[in-house]
């Protein structure tokens, strides 16, 4: 009987033992699992709690503070796991250091991110082109900004790239403007043409009394007087106005019998020379190549 208590207090010491070896990465992966939720629930948030800043704002702060918290948390499950953090500062300047000369463009890209997002030309949500592509601005990342086009493709420009060129932010402001190039006979009258352009964007309720509608001679075309029509529109509404002004114009220039002529040519054979033979032929009719 004595016997039994002996082994059986053994097998539990020995089993205690083995549990406590468990225990430092049970802790480190409770430790990691907090982080990974309380980071989380941040970014959950930042995204109920702070509406009124832009979602550029909101974007970086969410990344910012959760990268922070998950950061922290993780560090200290692997000091209970026992590793020493002295030692591995110490091998990271010598890695950094060969790493800073090997990604000097990812160096640029991350200075030009920090360019774009102080500057504020482009944030999350704007209908921008650059480089002849246009798109939806999705994030502005460390190293590179997404795009997604009209017709759903992915488009990553490198920031230093964002920097260095030409950007067109087309919904920045909450107006703008539509330009309509279009030309008239020589024969219409200019007063009556004019008087039904202001009429076409006094009708539509998509164009803006203010700024007015503006008309702009374009001057003496080939076969034809130019103007340039020029109405504004909310940005919501922009393209509906530009599918329906073109329609409406020509409504109402043909309920006006105001002609848009096609180009003319004249064929000019000299003052003294004879004039092109002409010969009809009608449908029908076998045509004589003499």
């Amino acid at each position: 009987m004595e016997t039994l208590k002996t082994w059986l207090s053994r097998l539990n010491l020995s089993a205690l033992g083995q549990a406590d070896q468990y225990v430092p990465l049970l802790q480190a992966a409770l430790l990691i699992a907090a982080g990974f939720l309380l980071a989380r629930f941040a970014r959950f948030t930042i995204n109920r709690a702070l509406p009124s800043l832009t979602a550029q704002q909101r974007l970086l702060l969410r990344r910012g503070v959760s990268y922070t918290i998950f950061l922290l948390f993780f560090i200290s499950g692997l000091r209970e796991l026992g590793f020493d953090f002295n030692v591995l500062l110490g091998a990271a300047g010598i890695v950094t250091l060969a790493v800073g000369f090997a990604s000097q463009t990812s160096v640029s890209n991350i200075i030009s991110g920090l360019f774009l997002v102080i500057e504020r030309s482009v944030e999350v949500g704007d209908i921008i082109t650059v480089n002849g592509r246009t798109g939806e601005v999705l994030t502005v990342d460390l190293l590179s900004t997404k795009l997604r086009t009209f017709d759903n493709l992915l488009v990553r420009i490198p920031n230093e790239t964002m920097v260095k060129a030409e950007i067109v932010n087309l919904n920045r402001f909450p107006i703008r403007r539509i330009d309509v190039k279009l030309g008239v006979a020589y024969k219409e009258n200019l007063k009556k043409v004019k008087e039904v352009l202001l009429e076409v964007a006094d009708t539509n309720p998509l164009c803006l009394e203010e700024p007015a509608p503006l008309i702009i001679a374009q001057g003496f075309g080939e076969s034809s007087i130019n103007f340039q029509f020029s109405v504004w529109t909310s940005r919501e509404n922009y393209l509906e106005l530009l599918n329906g002004i073109h329609e409406d114009i020509k409504r109402a220039f043909d309920a006006a019998d105001i002609e848009i002529p096609f180009p003319h040519r004249t064929l000019y054979s000299g003052l003294k020379s004879e004039a092109f033979p002409v010969k009809i032929i009608h449908e029908g009719q076998p045509h004589d190549p003499a």
